[in-house]
């Protein structure tokens, strides 16, 4: 399978029969090179329900007819603008056509501010672990460091790890290492960093530092197999 980053938390994993997005943020993402018009696919993951995680997911999932997969309050919500959601929460685990989902724990906040700046509530966020043709994926989404990402790294084969390093809103590079360490990915890769002036980091820098196989800063739509 193919597995590329766009910039800020976006991920897009392409399997031999499905095209899968995670969290696109694309029309208001300088960093993103993706077009929310053209993109293509099947399933959309979201961690939670911030605006920059949720993005053009409503557009691009009525355009392409595709499956939002979603912590549950925030799947109720899309589905009541006509989005076809399957609601999940934390821990659950359910096998779809393209592989299985799991929702992890995450320690953030989650809600989506409307246009004319009504706040709904977005449930629990959480991160996912996607298992697809035998390979584990781990978006941590926005998160704290916790000592349960030990757990979910011993639970789990996990081949890649998406980890948040930008601070501020979540976990600075410092936590974000021993996130890498718990987690024991064989590839690491840092996400949710530059977007905005307050999370400037130095993706690179922080790749080096892993010490636990292999930390990868992605440039923006660069794509790995696995």
């Amino acid at each position: 399978m193919k597995i590329s980053y766009h910039g800020h938390s976006v991920v897009k994993v392409v399997t031999k029969s499905h095209t899968i997005l995670i969290d696109p943020f694309i029309s208001d993402n300088e960093l993103c090179d993706l077009d929310a018009d053209t993109v293509e696919a099947d399933v959309i993951l979201l961690t939670h329900g911030h605006n920059d995680h949720v993005g053009d997911t409503m557009e691009i999932a009525k355009r392409n007819e595709a499956l939002v997969i979603a912590p549950n309050e925030l799947a109720v919500y899309l589905g009541g603008k006509g989005v076809v959601t399957h609601p999940m929460h934390i821990g659950g685990a359910h096998e779809f056509d393209f592989g299985k989902v799991k929702f992890t724990q995450a320690f953030h906040g989650s809600s989506y501010t409307e246009e004319d700046g009504t706040v709904i509530y977005g449930g629990m966020p959480g991160g996912i672990l996607l298992t697809v043709e035998g390979k584990t994926i781990y978006h941590v989404g926005d998160t704290a460091l916790f000592s349960d990402l030990k757990m979910y790294g011993d639970m789990h084969d996990i081949e890649v790890a998406f980890i948040p390093i930008g601070d501020n809103f979540t976990m600075g590079p410092e936590d974000a290492l021993v996130a890498a360490d718990w987690i024991n990915a064989n590839v690491s890769v840092p996400v949710h960093y530059n977007t905005f002036e307050v999370i400037t980091q130095d993706p690179k820098s922080w790749a080096d530092k892993v010490q636990t196989g292999e930390g990868r800063a992605m440039e923006i739509g660069e794509t790995m197999e696995i």
